[in-house]
């Protein structure tokens, strides 16, 4: 079988199996209405989370800054491409999530890939949860450290593997786990971190804009106060709608990161004009707090629906709030019946997902009305009928 062959039948196996995934073509911004196929459907599959993404005041800022900065950065951070604007963002989102230093990447898997490698080598131990996001996983294999995963928050487990660890010690953890919802017991993880000299990574990709006062993220709310030995990173492109990631912490951590972070050092910087977007992003989180109580009242009014129809939910507070199926078929299927409806809910499956707790991810949006809701909730009654 030729190299061809071979992966034409790895595709089809694929396909049989309901693991296949294919791309929807959105004809217009972001938002809990998409127009796909000529067909407007109700969204309810976005990481959109304070519906910001088509705010016509991002927008605004995005295009003034094209005519002061032009269109793209030129070069890398560390040669010509750092802008004032970059620079202005780093100093806000330091203030925004009570760090001494921020420094942005251009994308969080590129963060999260640039830190594990920066900071650990050969010789030296990576611990993670287990349910951690791939760009984390991604980052300790690249690092050439010992890689060792605990099962989903469980802190003896932590403690056991910090324990036999060797040579520097990183932990990380989603802060907020992308595809269950929870959030990781954050105190607890600093605590053990503490106690053992390691250094922390926390992803709160998820949580920022949504979670804490003004939106400052998980680690604010849990009250934990910056530690020299903590990283924060969350990225733009969610609830803060436009693109990018930042990683913050003390100024030693920064500027080791500036030094040595390969997919900082060698990038060419994001454009200028979307971090003037980001800014203002940054601007209406921190002010507009009613999107943050509406979105909690959406999840409320969402789980008290979804109780009553007998769906299985996870443990979440968050926006994300998945269904669980079991099998990639029914999840697929599922997805499929909601479609027709008119209603967009992506069916996750494995590899993504553990075998046997494929899901359908519904995330909720600052955007959507109680009205989204009951339709969603009235349509997956239907569907489970």
């Amino acid at each position: 079988m030729s190299l061809v062959e071979s992966l034409q039948a790895q595709l089809a196996e694929r396909e049989r199996q309901g693991l296949y995934r294919r791309r929807r073509v959105v004809e217009g911004p972001q938002g809990v209405r998409l127009r796909v196929g000529g067909r407007e459907l109700l969204s309810f599959c976005s990481n959109d989370y304070l519906g910001l993404a088509a705010d016509p005041r991002l927008g605004e800022a995005l295009c003034a800054a094209v005519r002061r900065y032009g269109t793209g950065s030129g070069a890398a951070h560390l040669v010509s491409g750092h802008s004032a604007a970059h620079h202005a963002l780093e100093e806000e989102l330091a203030d925004f999530l009570g760090q001494p230093r921020a420094l942005l990447f251009s994308t969080g898997y590129m963060a999260n890939t640039g830190v594990l490698a920066a900071l650990c080598g050969r010789g030296d131990s990576v611990v993670q949860d287990r349910l951690n996001h791939a760009s984390l996983i991604d980052g300790a294999r690249l690092s050439g450290a010992r890689l060792r995963r605990y099962p989903h928050a469980d802190m003896a487990a932590l403690a056991r593997q910090l324990d036999a660890a060797q040579g520097r010690c990183l932990v990380a953890s989603d802060a907020v786990f992308s595809m269950d919802g929870d959030i990781a017991p954050l105190r607890e993880l600093a605590d053990q971190a503490r106690a053992r000299q390691a250094l922390l990574l926390l992803d709160d990709a998820h949580g920022i804009g949504v979670l804490g006062p003004q939106g400052r993220g998980s680690l604010a709310e849990a009250g934990l106060a910056p530690d020299p030995l903590v990283l924060h990173m969350a990225t733009l492109g969610k609830a803060l709608g436009t693109a990018g990631a930042v990683v913050a912490g003390s100024e030693t951590l920064i500027e080791t990161l500036i030094q040595h972070a390969r997919s900082y050092v060698y990038t060419t910087a994001m454009p200028p004009a979307l971090a003037e977007a980001a800014r203002a992003s940054l601007r209406i989180a921190r002010e507009e707090q009613w999107r943050r109580d509406h979105l909690r009242d959406l999840v409320a009014r969402w789980r008290a629906g979804a109780a009553r129809l007998g769906l299985r939910l996870m443990p979440s507070r968050t926006p994300i709030q998945p269904v669980l199926l079991g099998e990639a078929r029914t999840a697929l299927a599922w997805s499929e019946a909601l479609l027709a409806q008119g209603i967009l809910v992506t069916a996750i499956r494995p590899p993504t997902v553990p075998e046997g707790k494929a899901r359908l991810r519904v995330t909720l949006s600052a955007a959507h009305s109680e009205a989204d809701v009951d339709r969603l909730l009235d349509a997956l009654a239907e569907v489970a009928a």
